[in-house]
């Protein structure tokens, strides 16, 4: 038997940030290594709530994959690919639309979420409410043993699961069902204590510069009741010692100590948190560099992936049109 298949995507709605390497990025060059991975850009669901403002997605899928392959996505060991160039997704989404019930989109943790949080754009349309039948579809046209997600995705893969389950029942078996593969991420706050977030403008993106990422370190919420640089100091309410836990993980017992004791100031903290930080970005940020003078280099992995997943994506769908019996 092979490796197992393993899916996952991301949106190109901006640049990529820490958020989106320790949450997800930093799991996904681990899974390459042992599993059989498909990871592709999400940019038919970035238009499920940007479909008035597509003007940045060209440029975003663009970093976007710079990023990747910065971060440690190899093209060797994973599948890099762009959903809306593999027509047959859509396909198979509209297949799926036709055979999934109102009621079960209409349950959906995040339809409910984003309706309620996203009051000011206009997203009550039939590709928002839909999106889960076109997430089974990305899902299932790889027959994907498994999906990388946090505790609050589960949901949605026991969606795509229930699609498959009807889809076998009623046509017979031509999809896995899916399991979802739970993964421990690291969580950061913004530089603001505060979600990090692109529309909080409290990132540090995957991009930025070592001088950028000490700069925004510098300017890190702290213990808000920590006046004198000998007070005690409270660990547990702050940014920089949030960041001490990822970037710092030998010394973070140490800084614990000489904060709540009041050993050490926020200033040299925050400034021995720079140091530790950019041990790890800057060799990112020099490959990032380097990529940027490949353009031809970066359309090429994509190609490639393409062309990979246009190959399976095809015999899914053949599979799929014999088992509906629309195979004329």
């Amino acid at each position: 038997m092979g490796k197992q298949i393993m899916l996952s995507g991301m949106r190109p709605t901006g640049a990529l940030h820490l958020g989106n390497y320790f949450g997800a990025l930093e799991n996904w060059v681990k899974l390459q290594n042992e599993y059989e991975c498909y990871y592709f850009i999400a940019d038919w669901h970035a238009l499920t709530t940007g479909y008035e403002d597509t003007q940045d997605i060209k440029s975003n899928i663009y970093d976007m994959v710079i990023d990747w392959l910065s971060a440690g996505l190899d093209p060797e060991k994973c599948t890099m690919f762009l959903q809306s160039s593999i027509i047959e997704h859509a396909e198979l989404h509209l297949l799926f639309s036709m055979i999934t019930p109102l009621s079960w989109l209409y349950r959906c943790p995040t339809y409910k979420d984003q309706m309620t949080q996203l009051k000011e754009k206009n997203i009550a349309s039939y590709g928002f409410l839909g999106y889960p039948c076109l997430q089974a579809a990305d899902i299932l046209m790889y027959k994907a043993d498994a999906v990388p997600v946090g505790e609050d995705q589960v949901p949605h893969v026991e969606l795509t699961r229930e699609m498959a389950r009807r889809f076998n029942y009623m046509y017979g078996d031509v999809f896995p069902e899916p399991a979802a593969k739970l993964t421990k991420a690291k969580v950061l706050p913004g530089t603001d204590g505060r979600k990090m977030s692109k529309s909080y403008d409290n990132t540090i993106a995957l991009a930025d510069d070592p001088e950028t990422v000490r700069k925004k370190v510098m300017t890190m919420v702290t213990d808000p009741a920590r006046i004198k640089k000998d007070d005690p100091g409270h660990p547990d309410v702050c940014t920089v010692f949030a960041f001490n836990k990822i970037f710092n993980e030998e010394g973070v017992e140490e800084t614990e100590s000489l904060c709540k004791s009041g050993g050490i100031g926020c200033v040299q903290c925050k400034k021995n948190l720079a140091a530790k930080m950019a041990i790890m970005l800057t060799p990112l940020y020099e490959r990032r560099q380097a990529l940027l003078q490949k353009p031809e280099y970066i359309r090429e992995v994509i190609e490639y992936g393409n062309e990979c997943a246009r190959k399976i994506a095809r015999k899914t769908m053949a599979d799929v049109r014999k088992a509906m019996k629309i195979d004329w």
